[in-house]
């Protein structure tokens, strides 16, 4: 078996992208009364077996801090699922919501929990090309 066979059976495709901003506001003290590692730590370990959480430099929505953008799985983007940018996510019971969402199957599979449209955004164009592409 070539060795790009044996990556591609080994690797399974996860349900969604989970990016989590931790740049120059998005996770530090500039937002106060948030345990950011723990949000990170909740993220990955709460979705780590079903879906990709990454942390990025810098998403600049900084006025949203904190900002988690959920990428749709690829049956997600075939069903019609899209990105959807989140900010403001800055209590646990968000992130416990998100969490659920993308363990139920994220954009395009499984409708949000009602309360994260609160929190969801439409960045410009500019910055969505950089984390969407």
């Amino acid at each position: 078996m070539s060795r790009g066979k044996a990556r591609t059976a080994d690797w399974a495709a996860p349900s969604c992208t989970v990016t989590v901003c931790r740049g120059c506001c998005c996770g530090t003290a500039k937002i106060p009364g948030v345990d950011h590692a723990a949000q990170l730590a909740a993220l990955k370990a709460e979705l780590g077996s079903v879906a990709r959480v990454r942390a990025v430099n810098c998403l600049d929505a900084c006025e949203r801090a904190n900002v988690i953008v959920v990428q749709p799985s690829p049956s997600g983007r075939a069903a019609g699922g899209q990105p959807v940018w989140l900010g403001l996510v800055n209590d646990t019971e968000a992130t416990a919501d998100i969490a659920a969402w993308v363990r139920a199957g994220g954009p395009g599979l499984a409708e949000p929990p009602d309360i994260l449209d609160l929190y969801a955004f439409g960045p410009s164009r500019r910055v969505r090309r950089g984390i969407e592409d």
